[in-house]
């Protein structure tokens, strides 16, 4: 899949979204960033403004437990050995021997994503398709980019169809293991 802007590429944020599954602190960061990123600039009244409403506090955040995060994170280091390949430096190997790998990483993961998780666009389509975003349409879903200005209906070409989760069937944990160890080193006698 091309890279359409100066995003970084789908492996390099792969990347970073396994690192913030076992970083609760450094996702929570994320998640406000990402947040004060989606909310609308503030706009300065034209003159004394009416009393606004009171807005009840903020629920607090609980801090989010890693362990199913480390769990599938685990199941796709096991089938399809994804650490091992994010953790390598590839760039001794030909382009050709990276292919291989890739392919191998590729369907060991695919797997673990099709017996594990139900998913589903977030916004049905294929890339590069023209698309029209309704006022009212889910933002969270939806990322705009590019130049942003007015208000909805906005038209666009879709980039990138998203993904969302629709169901999660992760096995269950045995209390005996340690969910941050996601393969175990391997001692032959």
């Amino acid at each position: 899949m091309a890279n359409h802007d100066d995003s970084p590429s789908f492996l390099a944020r792969l990347g970073l979204a396994f690192r913030l599954l076992g970083n609760a602190e450094a996702a929570a960061k994320a998640a406000r960033a990402l947040q004060e990123q989606a909310a609308p600039a503030p706009q300065p009244a034209p003159g004394p403004a009416p009393a606004a409403p009171v807005a009840p506090a903020p629920a607090a955040r609980q801090e989010t437990d890693p362990s199913a995060g480390l769990l599938l994170l685990g199941l796709l280091q096991r089938e399809g050995r994804l650490v091992d390949f994010l953790r390598e430096d590839v760039a001794p190997f030909s382009d050709a021997d990276i292919g291989a790998a890739a392919r191998v990483v590729h369907a060991g993961c695919r797997k673990v994503l099709d017996q594990y998780l139900s998913l589903e666009p977030a916004l049905p389509g294929s890339d590069g398709t023209r698309v029209t975003l309704p006022a009212g349409f889910d933002s969270r879903r939806i990322r705009l980019t590019g130049n942003v200005a007015g208000q909805p209906p906005f038209n666009g070409t879709l980039r990138h169809h998203g993904w969302v989760v629709t169901g999660v069937r992760l096995p269950e944990q045995s209390a005996s293991l340690d969910p941050r160890v996601l393969a175990a080193a391997e001692v032959e006698l």
